[in-house]
């Protein structure tokens, strides 16, 4: 991997909340995906297509499901090889490093209290510790909320993002 994709990945590391990026700085990703790209005789250009993937996945710009999708169009190999990939990264870099998160986020709940937003965003996420370490603002007016359908989106920012990473 290049210093300049490197110190862009740091970066956007380090926008994640400190509980995820402690995690995801304690798991050798770039190492492991690296040995996933060789074992299944990758070119160095596809192992940083693929480790900039598992990057987009770690600060939350792209959904794991797509993963297998994403290896597929990224690099020069088929559907089932990328699949086989995907599930390598899933088992090798995203479980520990999920695993670590829940295990973290269970360690902290011990001391605090969560509150009644957590509770209920935990039981309709299906069992997701994150929950609890996003900071909810307790002081919220509902009246003050924006509206979804009247909040411009901006559709760029993903695409600037990615961008980022492009060599």
């Amino acid at each position: 991997m290049n210093d300049q994709l490197k110190k862009t990945i740091e970066e956007e590391i380090i926008k994640t909340p400190k509980e995820i990026q402690d995690v995801v700085n304690s798991v050798d990703w770039i190492t492991i995906s690296e040995k996933i790209g060789k074992e299944h005789s990758l070119t160095e250009n596809e192992i940083i297509n693929i480790q900039t993937e598992i990057a987009f996945i770690l600060i939350g710009a792209e959904h794991i499901n797509d993963l297998a999708v994403n290896i597929e169009h990224k690099t020069n190999i088929s559907k089932d090889e990328s699949e086989k990939i995907a599930l390598e990264i899933l088992q090798k870099i995203c479980l520990p490093i999920a695993d670590k998160i829940t295990e973290n986020a269970k360690e902290s709940l011990k001391n605090k209290k969560p509150t009644w937003d957590q509770n209920i965003n935990f039981i309709l996420s299906g069992g997701d510790y994150t929950e609890f370490l996003r900071k909810i603002n307790t002081n919220t007016n509902f009246q003050d909320k924006p509206n979804p359908e009247k909040t411009p989106i901006n559709y760029s920012k993903l695409e600037d993002l990615k961008n980022k990473f492009t060599i």
